[in-house]
């Protein structure tokens, strides 16, 4: 009896001193997914998109992880008409699920960052309303831009002189997706090249064109010993998605 009636103060001890704003609070779910412009989500293959919710206000971290999972669909996606209602993701497509303890109303600022390196981040405010979840695709943040990663010459090469050098680049979607002549990401329709800077001073541009392997782009140029910093940009007409990558080298 003593027993039983110890433990029972305990508890009521326990539930005293436990926040009536947790006693009230309701778990409240939001899907978060990351998807790269004019192409698929960001998913497990380039590391996740590392996502951070706030509240809005005290700035204090309600929720954050990675979204991990597929890409999704490519027809859904990219090839079948999209009317209103039209769900992009299935089970497989990659996302992340915030779940928070919220007693009242809450306004929110939903960060992501992707693609691995984190270098390009999307934000976006909402409310969050306890009990009621947002799942489904949820909240679907875009992150634009091409994931350009020049191969040659490397950062801080020392190269003899020679009459050519061969800027080489690998360029894809910020989902990971491919680039390939004549493909779904069509490397034709894209404008690359290289941007020359010798000694901080601008030199003419070196047009890049895709090469037999996919996502690999290749220019040529002549190079007079210098220091050399090359910019390696995409651009899309079409949809103005634009993205960079940096690589500095010397000629002796």
């Amino acid at each position: 009896m003593k027993l039983f009636e110890t433990t029972r103060f305990l508890c009521l001890i326990f539930l005293f001193l436990i926040s009536p704003e947790l006693l009230s609070a309701q778990e409240t779910s939001i899907m978060i997914r990351v998807k790269a412009k004019d192409a698929k989500f960001i998913g497990s293959s380039m590391g996740g998109s590392k996502v951070i919710v706030k509240e809005h206000l005290s700035g204090k971290i309600l929720a954050e992880g990675y979204t991990s999972g597929s890409t999704g669909n490519t027809d859904r996606i990219m090839n079948n008409p999209i009317s209103r209602n039209t769900q992009l993701s299935d089970e497989q497509t990659a996302g992340f699920m915030a779940k928070l303890l919220i007693e009242k109303p809450v306004f929110v600022t939903v960060s992501a960052y992707a693609p691995i390196d984190n270098s390009v981040k999307s934000e976006t405010q909402l409310w969050l309303i306890p009990g009621k979840d947002i799942t489904g695709d949820g909240l679907i943040l875009e992150i634009p831009g091409f994931k350009i990663d020049v191969l040659t010459p490397q950062l801080h090469e020392s190269i003899g002189e020679k009459s050519e050098i061969e800027i080489r680049a690998n360029i894809i979607m910020m989902c990971g997706c491919p680039l390939t002549s004549g493909g779904l990401w069509n490397a034709d329709e894209y404008e690359v090249e290289a941007l020359i800077f010798k000694d901080g001073k601008p030199l003419n541009p070196i047009p890049m064109q895709i090469t037999d392997k996919q996502s690999t782009f290749l220019g040529k140029g002549d190079f007079s010993p210098g220091n050399y910093e090359v910019n390696v940009y995409s651009y899309d007409p079409k949809t103005g998605n634009t993205g960079l990558g940096k690589t500095s080298f010397i000629v002796k």
